[in-house]
């Protein structure tokens, strides 16, 4: 068999391990070692087994996956999340659809210490929902705000999918989170628009409260004031240049544990729990990225990306035309994949598509990044939806989508910005010399 052939039954393969449920970082590792013994021989293959990992592990970015999952777990252990909510609470929360405001903004600046987009939607959905519910917020419009904020996490640095993209783009982690800050602003802005839609549309879903006196207000104010400190020291000192990514995740993280023992809010058992999952979640990334290195360096040697830009400027398509068609094909296939998976199998042949088209990998990251969100409420997965529906068993799926709704519209509206003005996400990153 020629190595295109090879290239193409393992690619077959892979999709076929991935429907039996193998993981895919191990879907990728067997069909890139077995595709490569195929085409050089099984000893070069096995030889490639043993230095690659060790090659991808001597990554220096690699070490910001698990400082930035220790951050988020510590902060999570210091109850930053509940702080941060009432602070906003306690400010917006009298004003009609207050609450899913105060739930937006909360979510995204936990997400700027916490490492995971599900650990922050789970969070709030223990911190928002009850709260929303108590005050008559409908179930539909309370869910819909939670997973419309929680998946915000995804373009907040620190973004664990920026620094899997950035890892296996080669692109510099801090030039796709400085290029994500306008993205991410226009996302929690449109999040908002959409929240001060349906609470005119339909004002029965979100009633008005009390208005809390000052000295209340303050003091929730000051009761989060560790949070915010955490989150201006690490990212004043990263975005400033005191810090590159690496110490920033180290200060973020020894900040955080830090606030966890002096507040008191630390135990054993969460101390341990919390590293027991860092440690699982950690393992997880990089047997993600040793996966993707091994069938990323297989697929190269069986030539598919460059049989597959062949074939595209053989169809004479304009780069925008091209743009488009791939991103309703990551539409479509977050409705089968989970996202994340579905960027780690296909960057290594969408990336060279994207840069023979003209495009800034840099801007690509961001574009994936928002996919990411996008899948991660819309049907029939949407990862946050179930996770949601699993934390409040009492409102059904129906509900939760139909509350979502406005949230997957507002990621479509950013997907079209970003794709029709790439300079949103690309102008500051060029603004600083990048």
């Amino acid at each position: 068999m020629s190595p295109l052939e090879i290239g193409g039954l393992g690619l077959a393969g892979l999709f076929i391990l991935i429907l039996c449920q193998v993981p895919i970082a191990f879907a990728m590792i067997i069909v890139g070692v077995i595709g490569f013994g195929l085409e050089q021989g099984w000893s070069p293959a096995l030889t490639f087994l043993a230095s690659q990992p060790a090659g991808s592990l001597a990554s220096i970015d690699l070490a910001t996956l698990p400082l930035f999952l220790l951050m988020g777990t510590f902060a999570n252990a210091a109850g930053f999340s509940e702080d941060l909510y009432n602070a906003a609470a306690a400010f917006v929360g009298h004003k009609r659809g207050g609450l899913a405001y105060a739930t937006i903004g909360g979510c995204a600046a936990f997400g700027a210490v916490c490492g995971s987009t599900t650990a922050t939607a789970a969070t709030f959905a223990k911190v928002a929902l009850p709260q929303m519910l108590r005050r008559g917020y409908s179930p539909a419009f309370s869910t819909g705000s939670i997973a419309g904020g929680g998946t915000l996490k995804s373009l907040i640095p620190p973004s664990l999918v920026m620094i899997l993209y950035a890892i296996i783009a080669k692109v510099f982690i801090f030039q796709l989170f400085v290029a994500a800050i306008f993205p991410a602003l226009l996302t929690i802005g449109l999040n908002m628009l959409a929240i001060a839609v349906m609470v005119r549309l339909n004002p029965a879903a979100a009633p008005t409260s009390a208005r809390l006196p000052w000295n209340e207000r303050w003091r929730e104010a000051r009761t989060a004031t560790p949070a915010i400190v955490l989150i201006v020291a690490v990212f004043g000192g990263l975005y400033s240049g005191i810090f590159t990514v690496n110490e920033a995740a180290s200060v973020a993280a020894v900040l955080a544990l830090a606030f966890a023992i002096v507040r008191g809010r630390l135990t054993w058992t969460s101390l341990i729990d919390g590293l027991r999952s860092s440690a699982g979640a950690a393992v997880m990334l990089y047997m993600i990225l040793i996966g993707a290195s091994i069938f990323t360096y297989f697929i190269t040697v069986a030539r598919l990306p460059d049989t597959l830009l062949a074939a595209i400027g053989s169809m004479h398509l304009a780069p925008l035309a091209i743009i488009a068609l791939l991103l309703v094909a990551y539409i479509i296939l977050g409705t089968v994949f989970e996202e994340t998976s579905a960027i780690v199998v296909t960057l290594p042949f969408v990336l060279p598509i994207i840069l023979h088209a003209g495009y800034d990998p840099v801007w690509w990251g961001i574009i994936m990044v928002v996919q990411v969100e996008l899948a991660m409420i819309h049907p029939p997965i949407g990862v946050i939806v179930f996770l949601l529906h699993g934390l409040a068993p009492d409102i059904p799926m129906k509900t939760i989508y139909r509350g979502v709704v406005p949230f997957i519209i507002a990621d479509l509206c950013v997907l079209i910005l970003l794709t029709v003005f790439p300079d949103i996400a690309l102008w500051l990153p060029r603004k600083l010399g990048m």
